[in-house]
């Protein structure tokens, strides 16, 4: 009888820690995600508000990596920087990715051509995981006013319909931060970056995409 019941305790034991690992969730992107220009940018940038939206089932990093573009030919490459290495390295059961802003500057959009190309390496990238992630792509927030030389013309013009075109390719489901944006100017004070509240629209956004599954 006290076998069977240490072998019992060792079987719910196992069986507790086989369902409480988390579901790990990699947030990809640039000073949007990394949560620039965010008052309390710690507490709340996106990917930490969605961690607590989701929930303890779940694990969500933070791979925002400023002035990043998904052109491999753009002037600072996330494929460079060390987050793209950690992102991988995290294996991934959820892939987040928001690139795009600063490939509508001039000097990056000139290679414009090949954005869709590296947008479809990127996520292959993570496909060959052995994790396997399922990979969201999200359309870019919108930009209110030029600055830095990032502007909503190429957002709407260029970008939207490219991510949209990668999303029918890859079979990649498409997370809309662009609609919900719409008529809220006041949550992109500086025209680029969402303040705290903008965070929490994107936030709530992408877990509901996530839930949804």
């Amino acid at each position: 009888m006290k076998k069977f019941t240490l072998n019992l305790i060792l079987l719910l034991f196992l069986s507790s820690n086989l369902f409480s690992e988390q579901i790990r969730v990699a947030c990809v992107g640039d000073s949007i995600t990394y949560g620039a220009g965010i008052k309390d940018r710690k507490n709340m940038n996106y990917p930490k508000q969605l961690g607590k939206l989701l929930g303890k089932e779940y694990e969500v990093r933070n791979f925002g990596n400023s002035g990043s573009t998904m052109l491999k030919k753009g002037d600072k490459p996330y494929w460079k920087q060390k987050e793209f290495k950690a992102a991988l390295e995290y294996a991934p059961n959820i892939v987040i990715i928001k690139l795009g802003t600063n490939d509508t500057k001039p000097q990056n959009w000139k290679h414009g051509a090949e954005y869709s190309v590296d947008y479809k390496a990127m996520i292959s990238s993570f496909n060959n995981l052995s994790s396997k992630p399922k990979v969201y792509i999200c359309l870019p927030v919108p930009v209110v006013k030029t600055r830095w030389g990032i502007t909503n013309e190429i957002v709407i013009k260029e970008i939207i319909p490219a991510i949209r075109k990668v999303s029918d390719q890859t079979k990649s489901e498409i997370i809309d931060l662009n609609t919900p944006f719409k008529g809220k100017n006041e949550l992109i004070p500086d025209f680029v970056h969402p303040n705290g509240a903008g965070a929490t629209v994107i936030a709530k956004t992408v877990k509901n995409c996530i839930n949804k599954q």
